[in-house]
């Protein structure tokens, strides 16, 4: 098949499923595998160039409403009358459905079963971790700085952060994104902070930034340098790399590697 991905994180599903030879085409943000930077770049995912999709006539072009303005992609994918589909995931098991689905439409279906089989047991197995933790960490998210938004309760991170042995500060909020103000986080007063910006690589994010906010500097995650930059593709990307992220969370929140994770 003739596949395109237009979004980083469906770029990831088709590495998974051992496709990433039968992509064609990329958006410009997917960056991993690392093969896949040779290949025909589409424009950004909120802007693709449709006629450079349509020239490269795609047996299925593989789209995401993962991010706000993506719906323009969609609405000229149906007017081009071109073959794909759309996925959404806001949770782990929404991202193993979306994997086993893509397997079943490229004909790799028992792959897919498989990894989903892999990735719901490293779940389990951090689910156990967690179950043992009697006194949850609070961690405040940050995936981008102003305005300020973080992930509310149905977003995979506050599921990532139960896994690790931790609470989503924002949890209590039914929204899978949050946009909430520097005062909020102020009167949550997390134990840890973890930034990770959609977009940003981890090197050029300055820490060091975070005390010239208001009243920032008296939040305790700061005081204990508590903060950590963390690498967005491991924690903002709805793909089986998050379990990568976890294994991360894991090991920054405890000081030591996950002993149960494969």
């Amino acid at each position: 098949m003739r596949l395109i991905s237009i979004c980083p994180s469906n770029t990831e599903l088709v590495d998974y499923l051992g496709l990433t030879e039968q992509l064609v085409g990329v958006d410009d943000f997917s960056d991993w595998p690392e093969r896949v930077r040779s290949l025909p770049r589409l424009g950004p995912d909120l802007s693709i160039n449709m006629d450079m999709v349509e020239e490269l006539k795609p047996d299925l072009v593989i789209a995401s409403l993962s991010v706000p303005g993506m719906e323009k992609n969609i609405e000229e994918l149906k007017r081009r009358n071109l073959p794909h589909v759309v996925y959404n995931p806001n949770t782990l098991e929404d991202i193993a459905g979306d994997l086993k689905d893509l397997g079943r439409r490229t004909g790799v279906e028992k792959r897919a079963d498989y990894l989903v089989s892999q990735y719901k047991e490293t779940i389990n197995e951090f689910r156990s971790f967690a179950a043992g933790i009697k006194e949850k960490k609070s961690l405040y998210w940050e995936w981008w700085p102003k305005p300020v938004f973080t992930p509310g309760k149905l977003n995979w991170l506050t599921q990532i952060s139960h896994l690790a042995g931790a609470e989503n500060v924002f949890e209590d909020v039914e929204l899978a994104s949050v946009q909430t103000t520097w005062e909020d986080v102020i009167k949550r007063d997390p134990d840890e902070i973890c930034i990770a910006w959609v977009g940003v690589r981890k090197e050029k994010v300055k820490p060091e930034l975070l005390e010239k906010r208001p009243g920032w500097a008296d939040l305790r995650a700061v005081k204990e340098n508590k903060v950590h930059i963390l690498e967005e593709h491991l924690f903002c990307r709805p793909s089986p790399r998050l379990i990568d992220g976890l294994k991360k969370l894991h090991q920054v929140l405890w000081k030591q590697p996950a002993r149960t994770a494969k």
